[in-house]
């Protein structure tokens, strides 16, 4: 099978060119930008004819979309180039596997929830009601990908790091290496997601799809913690003791956007339909960091 993977410079694109590696399936990787060292072939998705014409000159059968405008805050002021990204490229990107009877595997977020109050983990069906600009064009893209009645596998992830790129497990281990002390939210709670766990689980997903498995489902790693306590766990596993770890309220750290205060995702359908173990937050981040500290 030929794979497109979009976004390939990214945190989960990085961590698919990893799993590919184990693949006796053909993946090609594409971004607009180059990445110093890896093997990147251009592709703008938000061009439909662009992506039409790829699709077919690479004889692509499956796309996994790991491209998405991520950066929460600014895209209250640039909805536009949000809109773009999170939902009409997508649909450029069904639309190219519907007219090749593809797949398509698109990431999707947990800040398409965070409106109404709820307090036990979000299922597939829950109603989507998103506090931002962010959350909201996510939203538009899994109605847009559903609409073009391709094969599709949406995922809904949350509070994704990685060894590559900017995330809060990287931006803690510097922190709590160089500061005194600080202050982490602990009145917003999920669970953390290891990119490279949610690249093997795609991997397998891929490998094992077949139409009756069409549909949304969420993944992120076992377990629930806020984002004090995944800042402890980042101190403690890298043996950072000299940082004063201390929780405060989100309104201390003013934002344009509500965050979700509980993003905690109930993973059964996707461990029923697709047989997979999921590994807990603790064992994955330890994993990370060990990974981390050997670059």
């Amino acid at each position: 099978m030929v794979i497109l993977v979009t976004g390939a410079n990214g945190q989960l694109g990085m961590e698919m060119r990893i799993v590919a590696k184990g693949s006796a399936d053909r993946y090609i990787f594409t971004d607009v930008n180059q990445a110093e060292g890896f093997d990147t072939e251009y592709l703008d998705i938000t061009d439909l004819t662009a992506v039409r014409r790829f699709v077919a000159d690479n004889k692509v059968e499956a796309i996994v979309n790991c491209a998405a405008y991520t950066n929460v805050d600014a895209a209250e002021t640039n909805r536009a180039l949000a809109e773009k990204l999170n939902a009409e490229a997508p649909e450029n990107l069904a639309k190219a596997m519907k007219e090749v009877d593809g797949l398509l595997v698109h990431i999707s977020t947990d800040y398409v929830f965070g409106g109404d109050p709820y307090n036990t983990p979000c299922r597939e069906n829950q109603k989507g009601t998103p506090t931002g600009i962010y959350g909201l064009t996510k939203l538009h893209g899994e109605e847009a990908i559903q609409k073009t009645d391709c094969n599709y596998i949406i995922i809904r992830t949350a509070w994704l790091y990685s060894e590559f790129g900017k995330n809060f497990c990287k931006t803690m281990l510097n922190l709590t290496a160089t500061k005194p002390e600080l202050k982490v939210v602990f009145d917003q709670v999920g669970t953390p997601t290891y990119a490279l766990d949610l690249a093997k689980a795609i991997k397998i997903i891929v490998e094992k799809f077949d139409e009756s498995k069409i549909g949304i489902y969420n993944y992120s790693n076992e377990g629930v913690c806020s984002w004090f306590d995944f800042a402890k766990m980042i101190a403690r596993i890298s043996k950072q003791n000299s940082c004063d770890i201390n929780p405060c309220h989100s309104d201390e750290f003013p934002s344009p956007v509500v965050r979700p205060s509980y993003s905690v995702l109930d993973k059964t359908k996707i461990k029923e339909v697709f047989d997979l173990k999921i590994p807990y937050w603790v064992d994955s981040l330890k994993l990370c960091i060990t990974s981390i500290n050997k670059q």
